[in-house]
């Protein structure tokens, strides 16, 4: 049976005690402008509905415990404790500007196993509910954290939980964490019918398809997820995604050295996504830098600077949009693809 959000339960209780609609209201106040995070400290409220909350919810809004945070220049990393003692990893990243994105994990651990992953070396112990996904951001919230954007690319293919959507609804509702839709992110290696649930019900979230290589056969050898769903069949979703959004679609390319970097891969790429409509112009390559792991495989490196000048030329002289993302949080394996979730 499907976990009911805190914020349904919430209702739920304000109706069964026959309270006025304004107390859930009052109560999403309380949480999101006042920043309380006790039940018991929400004094505006009768005794009796905190009671109420207390007894069915615990004494704290918040579902998840930090247990530990490290700490680099602009990143911040939080260990969390969740339900039947399992660990999960989220990412502050802290721009020059002023702004604040989040990288939030969906799964904890993952099953999809591609190689270069550290979470997928753990294989995948549960998902979290929308409550444990969402309240990664409420504790950032509480700790006087703007809330700026978020990214669906911690722990997990988030397209595979199907809470993910339900934490979407909390995130987006206008009375809790109001997230415009466009500051939203999903991150995915390509689940073809959570793609097109996106298309359907979320079409103003951002989309960023993890391809990583242009060939079917080296894509299944690091992305096992490419034998059931082919880069073909999902780019044609993602194309029909484009003319029903009007929207960018981001193509996140892992460079590693001697791997997937060449001459042929760059045109590759680059021959994927050309001539494919009127809204080839609305792809967008972010080349990542690989980031090891002592559990990820000792071979894959790093792509030398010349190689991905190299890679980003060949990109724009086929027209193709392309920008090299800037690496935060390295040395606190909180980039990408470094998230494993361990109390060290």
């Amino acid at each position: 049976m499907k976990p009911t959000s805190k914020y349904e339960t919430i209702r739920r209780i304000v109706s069964d005690f026959n309270q006025p609609a304004y107390r859930y209201k009052q109560t999403m106040d309380a949480i999101f402008k006042q920043n309380i995070r006790e039940f018991e400290r929400m004094t505006m409220l009768p005794a009796f509905l905190r009671d109420a909350y207390i007894r069915t919810l615990g004494p704290n809004v918040c579902s998840i415990v930090p247990v530990k945070e490290l700490q680099s220049r602009q990143v911040s990393k939080v260990l969390f404790a969740i339900a039947g003692d399992e660990r999960v990893e989220a990412v502050r990243l802290s721009y020059e500007r002023g702004w604040k994105s989040y990288c939030i994990s969906t799964q904890c651990g993952c099953g999809f196993g591609c190689t270069f992953c550290a979470t997928g070396t753990i294989g995948l112990k549960r998902n979290l509910t929308a409550d444990e996904i969402t309240d990664q951001l409420l504790h950032f919230h509480f700790n006087g954290h703007a809330l700026d954007s978020v990214a669906f690319m911690g722990m997990g293919e988030a397209l595979a939980n199907p809470y993910m959507f339900d934490a979407l609804t909390i995130l987006t509702d206008p009375i809790l964490f109001g997230f415009g839709h466009r500051r939203i992110t999903i991150s995915t290696i390509g689940l073809l019918p959570g793609i097109e649930r996106m298309t359907r019900e979320f079409p103003q979230v951002n989309l960023t398809y993890s391809l990583h290589s242009p060939f079917d056969d080296q894509r299944s050898e690091l992305m096992p997820i490419n034998d059931r769903f082919p880069v073909r069949d999902v780019l044609n979703a993602l194309d029909h995604h484009i003319r029903h959004t009007g929207r960018k679609v981001y193509i996140a390319y892992i460079l590693l050295r001697g791997v997937n970097d060449s001459i042929e891969h760059a045109e590759a790429v680059a021959g994927l996504l050309r001539g494919r409509g009127p809204g080839d112009h609305l792809y967008h390559v972010n080349l990542i830098p690989y980031n090891s792991t002592d559990v990820t495989p000792e071979g894959y490196r790093q792509s030398d600077r010349d190689q991905v000048a190299m890679f980003v030329r060949i990109l724009k002289a086929k027209g193709i949009n392309v920008t090299v993302r800037t690496q935060f949080g390295t040395d606190i394996h909180a980039a990408c693809g470094q998230l494993y979730g361990r109390n060290q």
